[in-house]
């Protein structure tokens, strides 16, 4: 079986016709021909179903297939967005800003990752028991609206990026990956992206608030509310790629390389330090190796939102068991962290 054609919920006879495909928002002529070629393909595809809820983050790979299935389909493409405590609000206003730009039908839902203590034990499956629940939710949604498939936005980047457990769920769940099965990797979704104008096209990956929590420590509302706080402190300083990873009460403040020395600044250590203390943290500390990926997860694994390929850079993870909670090695030597509330002598 055909998993691009032939799959519950296709139409019977000719898919609506490709010619559409000139007449829709995608600006052809800044893709290669072969690229272009795979968005005709992925949307042909997506043509031949009744219909389609589509599991959308507002993040560049889902509003990619929410374009493409609102280019196809018209009101029978359904972008979803799964609202929970590890969805930040920026993230869910951003959701629905690009769903106004493409024009697709939005619907928001609720639910609640915390009701499961599989998924609050924040074992090496915690992004597998969290996709299964919000495409669960994504396939009540899809059946109270008479629709059979539900979408996600795994491109042809992801299988293969270390410890993946989020694309079992997607397995499990016959859910369609319409960028996978054509081939379609990360900088062509971006490219993709451009071509339809949108805004998020050069949008940095954002997992979800759990991602910030290492591995073992429980998954609580106390500690996504006051990462998701944090993070807002930061971003509001104009700071676009970063975490606040959450050590049991230390932020460990993560930037990425080109913005450390912005970071650094003894007004923005002060300021921020006595914030995030307010905020909820004992300690606060800025990671001087700088932004990366999976640092307080699995080794290998990528963060994942549940419905957003995101992080996935396969960096070596830096975890609780590695230390003592305070930016200290285990072995007692000095980790690579900025104590944000101590005094340092500062130069001239």
């Amino acid at each position: 079986m055909d998993s691009a054609t032939d799959t519950p919920g296709s139409r019977e006879g000719p898919s609506r016709s490709t010619t559409e495909a000139t007449t829709d928002g995608l600006d052809r002529d800044a893709l290669s021909p072969p690229l272009a070629r795979k968005a005709d393909l992925a949307r042909e595809s997506l043509a031949a179903l009744d219909g389609a809820v589509i599991a959308f983050s507002g993040g560049v790979d889902s509003s990619v297939v929410a374009a493409l299935a609102h280019d196809a389909l018209g009101d029978d493409a359904v972008a979803c967005t799964a609202k929970s405590e590890t969805l930040p609000a920026a993230e869910l206003d951003d959701a629905v800003r690009v769903a106004e730009e493409i024009g697709v039908r939005h619907e928001i839902v609720e639910f609640s990752e915390l009701a499961d203590p599989a998924f609050v034990a924040n074992d090496g499956d915690r992004c597998y028991h969290c996709r299964t629940m919000r495409l669960g939710r994504m396939y009540e949604t899809a059946a109270e609206m008479g629709i059979e498939t539900v979408c996600d936005g795994t491109n042809a980047s992801d299988p293969g990026e270390g410890h993946r457990p989020g694309l079992r769920a997607v397995e499990e769940l016959s859910v369609r990956s319409p960028l996978l099965t054509h081939d379609i990797d990360k900088s062509e979704v971006r490219e993709i992206a451009d071509a339809y104008g949108l805004s998020v096209a050069d949008k940095p990956s954002m997992a979800c608030l759990s991602s910030r929590i290492p591995t073992g420590l429980e998954v609580t509302e106390e500690r996504l509310t006051r990462v998701e706080r944090a993070e807002r402190v930061l971003r509001d300083r104009g700071f676009s790629q970063f975490r606040v990873r959450d050590h049991d009460g230390l932020a460990r403040i993560e930037v990425a390389p080109e913005e450390l020395a912005d970071a650094l600044d003894p007004g923005f250590a002060d300021a921020v330090a006595d914030r995030l203390r307010e905020i909820g943290f004992d300690h606060v500390t800025l990671d001087l190796e700088g932004y990366r990926t999976g640092s307080v997860s699995p080794a290998d694994e990528g963060e994942n939102d549940g419905d957003e390929t995101a992080d996935r850079d396969g960096s070596r993870d830096r975890t609780e068991a590695e230390t003592d909670g305070t930016g200290t090695d285990a072995d007692g030597s000095a980790g690579q962290t900025l104590d944000l509330g101590r005094e340092y002598p500062r130069g001239r």
